[in-house]
């Protein structure tokens, strides 16, 4: 049996994840979580680069993050919509790696691949809990503790902030992994990402940090309300 990952945050494609908390996967991994990111596209349709530099930018990322899993599947980029088979191949993955914690995108953004992502995502926990829904690998129902969102392109008020303050050099590496997508390079075009994009998500990481009184923090949206045990006395 696959060992169960605490964490396992889903991406529509590859570097969705890193910009919107890698630094909050460093930050678990280095307190010794096992973490890991699913990618739902191969990113087929981007106007930079090509499946095969993707998928090696996204490795160089993973090594920097020190990531457990790096799970690609092959759903169609532009193309994810609510399909019982989509959400069923996203089932599997959760019922194999089994987290406790899930993350997805956050509903609004600019490009409609990562509300849907998001909308499969949520699909796919509550239906990976179900037991009698049953898949073409005939796995057992698991049901995460929470699902929680992360952003991509917004900057939207978060529910809760995670201070990445240590974190925030190896989420800038793992970000400048892809070169394809966030610098521009010969034969590519201009896109929103190949002018200053990264330093504008770091730029965003320091605001929230000023939020919570640190230097940097990323943001999450919860799904259900928030549940805190708080001691006069020793905080959280």
């Amino acid at each position: 049996m696959t060992e169960p990952l605490d964490i396992l945050a889903f991406g529509a494609h590859p570097d969705d994840v890193e910009i919107g908390m890698a630094g909050t996967l460093a930050k678990y991994k280095e307190q010794g979580l096992k973490i890991g990111i699913c990618n739902l596209t191969l990113a087929e349709k981007s106007s930079n680069g090509t499946i095969e530099i993707r998928q090696s930018e996204a490795a160089k990322a993973a090594s920097i993050l020190e990531l457990d899993e790096l799970i690609q599947l092959s759903l169609p980029d532009r193309g994810l919509y609510l399909k019982e088979e989509y959400i069923n191949e996203i089932v599997s993955v959760i019922r194999t790696y089994r987290p406790r914690i899930v993350f997805a995108p956050y509903h609004e953004d600019r490009h409609p691949d990562h509300g849907n992502c998001a909308k499969l995502v949520e699909e796919a926990v509550f239906s990976s809990g179900v037991r009698m829904v049953e898949d073409y690998k005939d796995q057992k129902a698991h049901k995460p503790d929470n699902l929680y969102f992360y952003q991509i392109n917004g900057m939207n008020k978060p529910d809760f902030y995670i201070d990445i303050s240590d974190q925030i050099n190896k989420k800038t590496m793992a970000l400048q992994a892809y070169t394809s997508q966030f610098e521009k390079v010969k034969d590519g075009v201009e896109t929103p990402l190949t002018n200053g994009y990264v330093d504008a998500v770091i730029s965003r990481e320091r605001a929230y940090g000023k939020q919570i009184g640190s230097k940097y923090a990323e943001g999450f949206f919860a799904k259900g309300p928030l549940v805190l045990n708080f001691d006069l006395l020793g905080g959280i």
